[in-house]
């Protein structure tokens, strides 16, 4: 449904390594100032302002700083979209996504486009979409430790050579024993990610389930399945052996073989900016070339 608020404050979280970033932050600190919305930045982008930058900018130093935020403004591509999804975590804050490279799912819109979004922004001419986050708990004897996923959590074999062997549990019942190189664990919004190539299916993210892709199993009758969300997700490994553990392709943890792993859906869901004239599939078309024929 379309939110009426209008932003009175808003945060910016960017890829400080894009040069295209730090050509349009001057002109998105010239619209929150013609528009009257207060910007704020991350002390990343504070720490690497350029010397001839004169504006005296708020800082978002702390998390409770996003509390005092509308919304947060994205400029960078899926991985930026993920860091600042972990960032925010429970806060509740939107984001919207501005895309600056050359592939990107989850930061839609285009430089192109975002003057004229953050101007339906302004005037509360946009919508919130609620996407499923995955939370982790691993346990073992030292330590414990939760972790939480807008796109996937992987479990693999990390520098061993061998072959994983993982137990899958769902709810208590046992589902399979899975010997491959490791296995995706994926909310619909990452069913277009790392499990994707792991051949797992497309979810449309309003679809509230997790995507179980294992990864080059070792067998043909392994395939990937889609829990509803209301399972709880136990893995076991009875060979004892190290395993790498990966949230968003970005925080990554090598676990002892005794360790407990639980996945499960988080009790918070990621809410991202959209539109009334947003389009799923155009974005799946245009960013994966769905339904496209190759060249003859």
């Amino acid at each position: 449904m379309p939110n009426n608020k209008t932003p009175k404050t808003f945060g910016i979280w960017g890829n400080t390594d894009k040069g295209k970033f730090w050509e349009l932050l001057e002109p998105i600190l010239n619209w929150a100032n013609e528009k009257k919305i207060v910007p704020h930045i991350t002390t990343r982008i504070q720490d690497n302002l350029p010397h001839k930058f004169k504006n005296n900018l708020n800082i978002i130093n702390s998390a409770a700083d996003f509390l005092k935020l509308d919304f947060i403004l994205s400029l960078g591509g899926d991985g930026t979209m993920l860091s600042a999804a972990r960032a925010i975590g429970d806060r509740g804050i939107p984001i919207m996504g501005i895309h600056l490279g050359e592939l990107g799912f989850l930061a839609e819109v285009t430089i192109d486009q975002m003057f004229d979004r953050l101007n339906l922004v302004a005037k509360g001419e946009y919508l919130t979409q609620s996407r499923m986050v995955l939370q982790a708990n691993i346990d073992n004897k030292e330590i414990s430790k939760t972790f939480y996923a807008l796109n996937d959590f992987v479990i693999d074999r990390g520098k061993s050579q061998r072959i994983l062997k993982m137990n899958l549990f769902s709810n208590g019942q046992f589902v399979s024993e899975y010997k491959a190189d490791g296995l995706v664990f994926a909310t619909p919004t990452g069913s277009t990610a790392y499990s994707l190539s792991a051949g797992g299916p497309i979810v449309m993210p309003k679809l509230r389930a997790i995507v179980v892709s294992p990864l080059s199993p070792h067998t043909l009758t392994l395939r990937p399945i889609v829990v509803p969300d209301d399972q709880l997700l136990e893995i076991k490994f009875p060979d004892h052996e190290k395993v790498a553990f990966a949230v968003d392709g970005q925080v990554n943890e090598y676990l002892d073989p005794d360790t407990k792993i639980i996945i499960q859906k988080s009790p918070y869901d990621i809410r991202m900016i959209s539109f009334k004239d947003s389009n799923y599939f155009q974005t799946l078309m245009l960013k994966m070339g769905w339904g496209r024929r190759g060249k003859s």
